[in-house]
């Protein structure tokens, strides 16, 4: 008859010297080591995202305000410019005016049909260079204008998205 053979029983009594190491304590102390390294690997990517998210928020942050100062700095040059124009505009309708009052004056003086016709069209020749005169310089004031208005935002721009103006 062939033997068999028996296995120790233990005891509850017995030392825990004595017992055998769980097969789970070995198996959570295998992955113990990657765990931890894995939790370390994980919380060093979140300490990178979160300081790459404070550098791109400083970045955004200086770029808007940079921004909002050329917006000032534009809108002040543009109203600058609106008085500079306003003041043209009232200096030719000044002159214009003028002008017919002292057209009125030597109308009023003329004594024959032929001189209030030749008043009337040496009149009429001055008004009209004049006038062209004045389209010329409130033309060339108001695209002045326009372009130092928009040179703030446009330069803004350019410096924000690195396009050569």
């Amino acid at each position: 008859m062939a033997t068999a053979i028996k296995k120790p029983i233990l005891s509850a009594a017995a030392p825990a010297s004595l017992l055998p190491e769980p097969k789970i304590e070995k198996a959570a102390e295998a992955f113990s080591t990657p765990a931890a390294e894995v939790q370390e690997n994980v919380r060093k990517a979140l300490e990178k995202s979160v300081a790459d998210t404070r550098t791109a928020y400083a970045k955004a942050k200086a770029a808007a305000e940079e921004t909002s100062g050329a917006l000032e700095s534009s809108c002040a040059t543009a109203a600058k410019g609106i008085v500079e124009f306003n003041a043209k505009a009232l200096e030719a309708l000044r002159a214009n005016a003028e002008a017919n009052f002292d057209f009125l004056k030597s109308v009023i003086g003329a004594k024959s049909v032929s001189e209030f016709v030749t008043l009337q069209s040496e009149h009429a020749r001055k008004q009209a260079e004049a006038i062209t005169a004045q389209a010329k310089e409130i033309a060339a004031l108001s695209q002045k204008v326009a372009t130092e208005a928009v040179e703030p935002i446009k330069s803004q721009f350019a410096k924000t998205f690195k396009i050569a103006v």
